[in-house]
């Protein structure tokens, strides 16, 4: 993952990010932790990069260290406008993290509940049983 690439997905940079794209940049590249630009931005809660990537056809799915995918990062660092656009973009909510206590075994809607995210939680069992 070039800095530039990395750079957009973390300061939310839709137009530097959309440009990157058109050069070429691969959109699911990790940096060196095993983030791809859309869990970057779901960390930080730029809409306008998540509603970019996830148009252009990013892997929702992804995970990273400790198995966390973009929903549940969006869910962790409290960004419930993301983990909703996430979730009905078709996001897979039956991930379960790994490793870290707090994650082990749990899914987006086990960390949207521990969390009292109602919306979330309430998103993703619609979804489950739709």
């Amino acid at each position: 993952m070039q800095n530039e690439w990395r750079r957009a997905a973390v300061e939310g940079d839709a137009g530097l990010m959309e440009r990157l794209l058109v050069e070429g940049e691969a959109i699911d590249s990790r940096d060196r932790y095993g983030q791809t630009a859309l869990m970057l931005a779901a960390v930080h809660g730029h809409a306008a990069v998540i509603d970019l990537l996830v148009a252009r056809g990013a892997d929702l799915d992804v995970t990273g260290k400790y198995g966390l995918s973009a929903l549940m990062l969006a869910i962790v660092n409290g960004h419930a406008e993301i983990a909703l656009a996430l979730i009905e973009a078709g996001a897979n909510t039956g991930l379960r993290g790994t490793g870290a206590p707090g994650f082990a075994g749990r899914t987006a809607g086990d960390l949207a509940r521990e969390r009292d995210f109602h919306d979330i939680a309430e998103a993703i069992a619609r979804r489950t049983q739709g």
